[in-house]
């Protein structure tokens, strides 16, 4: 198996850094770059190679951003490379997009207080802080929303009872991030620069999953929503049917990005679901990128790096692979070295 070396462009030195891409210029490099390696259309790859990157964007990935996540610029050096180095073998690349308003359940404006002040973030509020007053739904949010304060009050603690029956994490306030049409809610432009150096090349459009728009449940996960139905039985959102069956029909799925404890890890488990449901099989054709992301950390609030690992554990248990992005895809386990000529 060929490894593909490296572009002149890149500078891994730019990973924590918010730049503009040069789009003409890097489209006249990967034109030129796909002539001289010989790389062919992905539309005719035998063997189908998805990456799923999953919220690699600036405010989780910049440091000084909403939501940094530790370690984020080094997990966007190592992922950028592995698409380069594999730039031939990778189809398609389905790069996820947290996106977010103001007015969502996991934002100060959403809640207030005993004395009528917004929650202040990194609040963490269970359906016993609910019930007993501490913590309640902004009034004005309901009329914004055009929901009955009666009915986002049950929603709300039906909500969190929700959560706490399914061992999900609690809900917790959040910083305002990935704000649509913010510049936390854009790629990292490092990792942006691969994936657009990947679709001149390789022909091959990115298939970029928006999620997390829905302002009456969090959704970390790219496949499902953290909650489905209101107090009432009332849908709010679906599971995301159609990606799950686009990614199961690849022969491998590659996964990477931020956060390993919270939005990789709740998609992957996801994933997994459906797997187990269809044939659990399938899951040996999951690889994990296990240097390609890192857990939350808020310094002095929390840490959820044994959650992250424990899942990833699990994961390897089901069947799937974790694996560095530094060893050739010919070396993985499972994989048809065959079908990479």
């Amino acid at each position: 198996m060929k490894e593909f070396k490296i572009p002149g462009h890149y500078d891994p030195s730019k990973a924590g850094l918010v730049y503009r891409v040069d789009y003409a210029g890097l489209a006249n490099q990967a034109t030129a770059f796909k002539k001289a390696e010989g790389i062919t259309n992905a539309a005719t790859d035998k063997y189908k190679i998805a990456v799923m990157p999953i919220d690699m964007q600036i405010t989780f990935g910049i440091p000084g951003h909403e939501l940094y996540v530790q370690n984020a610029p080094e997990d966007t050096k190592r992922f950028s490379e592995f698409i380069y180095r594999n730039l031939g073998y990778i189809t398609k690349i389905f790069p996820t997009m947290d996106t977010h308003t103001s007015m969502q359940i996991f934002h100060s404006l959403f809640f207030i207080d005993e004395n009528g002040d917004l929650v202040k973030p990194n609040t963490v509020i269970s359906s016993a802080d609910l019930k007993s007053g501490k913590y309640a739904v902004n009034p004005a949010v309901a009329g914004a929303l055009n929901v009955s304060y009666t009915s986002l009050k049950r929603h709300v603690i039906h909500y969190t009872e929700t959560l706490e029956k399914n061992g999900k994490y609690s809900l917790i306030i959040w910083d305002y991030h990935a704000m649509l049409g913010g510049i936390g809610h854009a790629l990292i432009p490092l990792f942006e620069e691969a994936i657009f150096f990947h679709t001149i090349a390789r022909n091959s459009q990115p298939g970029i999953e928006i999620k997390g728009g829905n302002p009456l449940t969090e959704n970390y996960s790219v496949l499902s929503p953290e909650v489905l139905n209101t107090a009432d039985g009332s849908s709010i959102a679906q599971k995301n049917a159609r990606f799950i069956e686009t990614l199961l029909n690849y022969d491998i799925v590659i996964i990477g990005g931020q956060a390993k404890s919270h939005c990789v890890a709740f998609s992957i488990e996801d994933l997994l679901t459906e797997i187990q449901a269809k044939d659990p099989a399938l899951a040996s054709k999951v690889y994990l990128l296990e240097d390609c992301t890192s857990p939350v950390i808020i310094p002095n609030v929390i840490d959820f790096t044994q959650q992250g690992n424990q899942a990833f554990k699990s994961f390897e248990s089901a069947g799937m692979h974790l694996v560095k992005s530094i060893t050739p895809i010919d070396q993985w386990p499972g994989v048809d070295t065959g079908k990479l000529m």
